[in-house]
């Protein structure tokens, strides 16, 4: 992989799109390992296929949700607290693997 250009950033899915789908995808991996698998297929399929991820600078991303996270998630049952929580977790993991694909850290899995 090339070097990471923070200006590459701002045009993402031009320069971007596969370091950012192997990223969602470990992702989802690791969280489909560690929580219930509809949930997590559901959080990423209507809410994180939404998602939008930023570069923060010094080697730090974040990911800005859709609005309302939790009214678009249909066909699961799922109480709003845990909802929230696993999807923070996801976040989180999103975050990691951003940092891991783009070389700013090494990978603990």
């Amino acid at each position: 992989m090339s070097e990471f250009d923070p200006e590459k950033f701002e045009d993402k899915y031009e320069h971007y799109f596969p370091e950012l789908q192997r990223a969602y995808k470990n992702a989802f991996e690791t969280m489909n390992d560690r929580y219930d698998s509809e949930l997590v297929h559901a959080i990423d399929q209507q809410i994180l296929a939404e998602s939008e991820p930023f570069y923060e600078g010094d080697g730090q991303f974040r990911v800005e949700l859709p609005e309302q996270p939790a009214d678009r998630l249909a066909g699961v049952v799922v109480g709003e607290e845990r909802l929230d929580g696993v999807l923070d977790r996801y976040v989180e993991e999103i975050d990691s693997q951003l940092r891991v694909v783009f070389g700013f850290e090494n990978s603990h899995s």
